[in-house]
């Protein structure tokens, strides 16, 4: 009997396997669809080429940018490595130490970038961001598998979190958020498994240690997440009376963060010194902040829900008032979920208030902790009510209204630029056609068109502080403008000024809108 189960066991576990192959790589070809639609670039991800790659954090830190005509080889200098720089892994760190974030997933972008030498490609943060999916898919299953007790729930989860918007964004955003979320699921994980063990060894202790240094590389906002876990274990273990359990913990996490400060010191100088820590903290004092903050609400309910959270919390509700009615408790025992759940919540919190914009990309990492949540949350409900059979049905309804919602809906992956690719296809058809950049450095974002650049044969970047007359005439002076000339100014000052003596200077007939980018206005000027 006992061979006989175990035979069963072991089918289950390989039916298990291949299902959870299938859902990722159904995963997989969805970010490879939705990649091949990216368009453009926002100015994060050409500082995340950059960074891992050029002699400084910044092209317009160069003596040469301003007022000097470049060939598009100028700028792909800085988003891609050239061969005489494929072993040369200082910027990876030199940069980060000058900038605000720690440098492992730069790192590993930097490994990525050196399969395409002397080529900027898109494929080259997307598939390292998908590879971090991959292992996220898995580290999800295991996770909810010990939460839910279940391995159906587990792989549904997986399922889920291959169709979050949130969960896409974090992939074709090039920049550490995947990453990040990747790291907070495995730490998240390890406390969970190590939960109940009444003697921590080093078999759990350098796991977990590793992790924590990696996490720490990657982001700070991943200490936030860290700081509520470790309070968590040392209440659960001062609890239990286990103080020894609490005391290798603690050792634990003090070299952890001595090895971490060890590899990258700058991290205290960013968090404690550096203008975002600042930020944070000046953030977390404004009481306006809080109002911002609130629509954090809407970017969850339409990027980690896919839209369909309201409707979630009134079925919630309804079954809240029918246990209520039926006098029955409700009640989350299993302290496993807490510490999962919490410590996300906290995140999501306080990220709300500290960070900079209100944007998905803050939110990211915790946003398949907050769904997990909710869907372990609304199956206890629903279990108190109905059957199990009933329960998985009515979860998986709500599931596939996540799937269908998106499009009814018409909900949107930000970070595609899809709106651009009109422009993009023009400038790359037509690049043989100068522009200029008229840049206001009180506006400069400059990075968010970087791309534009690098397809451009040649452009010139003008200080608007220099424009004059004479100036536009010596810098045309030995420029073929026989097709015309593109002219790209950003926001901050008037447009209409610019245009019309640049028309006047030139002798052209007339200008037309190209189309607007993440920062600027372009427009094509005709003889």
């Amino acid at each position: 009997m006992e061979k006989l189960k175990e035979v069963i066991i072991k089918k289950q576990n390989k039916v298990v396997i291949f299902l959870l192959i299938c859902i990722i790589l159904l995963g997989i070809g969805v970010r490879m669809h939705v990649g091949s639609q990216k368009a453009y670039l926002h100015i994060d991800e050409g500082y995340s080429y950059g960074l891992m790659n050029y002699n400084k954090v910044d092209i317009m830190e160069n003596e040469d940018f301003y007022n000097t005509w470049h060939t598009k080889d100028y700028y792909e200098e800085y988003l891609t490595i050239g061969k005489k720089e494929v072993t040369n892994f200082r910027p990876v760190y030199e940069n980060q130490k000058n900038d605000v974030h720690p440098p492992f997933y730069y790192l590993l972008l930097r490994i990525a970038a050196s399969f395409n030498i002397d080529y900027f490609s898109k494929w080259t943060g997307i598939i390292l961001n998908i590879i971090i999916f991959i292992f996220s898919s898995i580290v999800i299953y295991l996770l909810t598998n010990k939460i839910f007790k279940n391995k159906v729930y587990a792989l549904l989860l997986v399922l889920i979190n291959s169709f979050l918007i949130s969960s896409i964004e974090s992939t074709i955003f090039i920049r550490m958020y995947a990453l990040n979320a990747l790291n907070l699921l495995i730490i998240s994980y390890l406390h969970i498994c190590n939960l109940d063990k009444d003697t921590l060894t080093k078999k759990q202790l350098i796991p977990m240690a590793i992790c924590i240094i990696i996490g720490s590389l990657t982001h700070y906002y991943y200490l936030v997440f860290l700081f509520v876990l470790y309070v968590m274990y040392m209440i659960y273990n001062i609890r239990k009376k286990n103080f020894q359990n609490a005391l290798k913990y603690t050792i634990m996490m003090a070299i952890s963060a001595l090895v971490s400060l060890a590899i990258f010191p700058y991290s205290f100088v960013h968090i404690f010194m550096g203008y975002r820590g600042a930020g944070a903290i000046s953030n977390l004092e404004n009481i306006t902040q809080m109002w911002k903050s609130l629509k954090y609400l809407y970017i969850l309910n339409n990027s980690a829900f896919n839209g369909v959270l309201i409707f979630i919390l009134v079925i919630a509700i309804i079954l809240y008032k029918l246990i209520r009615n039926k006098k029955l408790t409700i009640e989350v025992k299993d302290n496993k979920f807490w510490f999962m759940f919490i410590p996300a919540i906290f995140y999501f919190i306080l990220i709300a208030f500290v960070s900079p914009y209100q944007e998905i990309r803050y939110i990211m990492p915790v946003c398949i902790f907050i769904v997990i949540g909710v869907f372990y949350i609304l199956k206890i409900l629903c279990e108190k009510v109905m059957s199990k059979k009933s329960t998985f049905i009515l979860l998986s309804i709500i599931f596939i209204s996540m799937l269908i919602l998106p499009k009814i809906a018409n909900i949107e992956i930000s970070y595609l630029y899809k709106n651009y690719k009109p422009v993009v296809q023009k400038i790359e058809e037509t690049h043989e056609i100068p522009m200029i950049y008229v840049l206001n450095k009180n506006n400069n974002r400059f990075l968010d068109d970087i791309y534009l650049y690098s397809k451009i044969d040649n452009s010139y970047i003008l200080d608007e502080k220099l424009f004059s007359k004479e100036k536009v005439e010596q810098i045309f002076i030995n420029t073929d403008i026989s097709n015309g000339i593109y002219v790209m100014i950003n926001e901050g000052i008037e447009h209409k000024l610019y245009l019309e003596t640049i028309l006047d200077v030139l002798n052209f007939s007339s200008y037309e809108h190209v189309g607007k980018m993440n920062a600027c206005d372009i427009y094509k000027m005709k003889p």
